[in-house]
């Protein structure tokens, strides 16, 4: 991995700003709110506590287990899971509730590859059970074979908790639907 130049006091150029600006837009999502939102059709719904939405967009290199495929220096949004297994790299970024431009939002999920798993049996789907942040919203979506490409929606703009499980593995991430 080569080292990286720091750029000095004062030098950012349009593209610091840019993702300066996007990570204040995205923190400010996040903030809990306290009026309720009933599910949409489809949706299952369960009790869940408000708690502070952790959303985390990275912009510097992908790790070097998870740029299998690209080239050169990978920077690309991504968001890494609260135990670092699994990495969501952002095609579409910012992921929004709903896309009018033709576009959609394309997730690739990059799991650490592990030497074996804990549990064989279990399939290897990945399972995302998303719960809206400071809601009773719960949906679940899933991404047959296990992390791979995706197009994950998701029904209401906000900061969602995301429980992944796939092969016998587990890990979270807070994930930000703009409108």
């Amino acid at each position: 991995m080569s080292p990286r130049r720091v750029p000095e006091r004062g030098e950012m150029g349009s593209w610091g700003r840019l993702m300066l600006a996007s990570s204040v837009v995205l923190l400010a999502g996040c903030t809990p709110t306290t009026s309720g939102a009933a599910p949409t059709a489809g949706s299952a719904t369960t009790a869940s506590a408000a708690t502070a939405c952790a959303a985390r967009v990275e912009t510097g290199s992908l790790p070097d287990w998870a740029d299998a495929g690209f080239s050169g220096d990978a920077r690309v949004p991504h968001v890494f899971g609260a135990k670092g297994d699994i990495v969501a790299v952002l095609f579409a970024h910012p992921l929004r509730q709903v896309r009018t431009d033709g576009s959609n939002n394309k997730i690739l999920w990059v799991a650490r590859a592990a030497t074996t798993s804990p549990d064989p049996t279990a399939p290897a789907t990945l399972v995302i059970t998303a719960r809206r942040d400071g809601t009773d919203t719960r949906v679940i979506r899933e991404v047959a074979g296990g992390p791979g490409p995706s197009i994950i929606d998701l029904p209401q703009a906000g900061c969602w908790r995301l429980d992944l499980r796939w092969s016998g593995h587990t890990d979270t991430m807070d994930l930000v639907y703009a409108p």
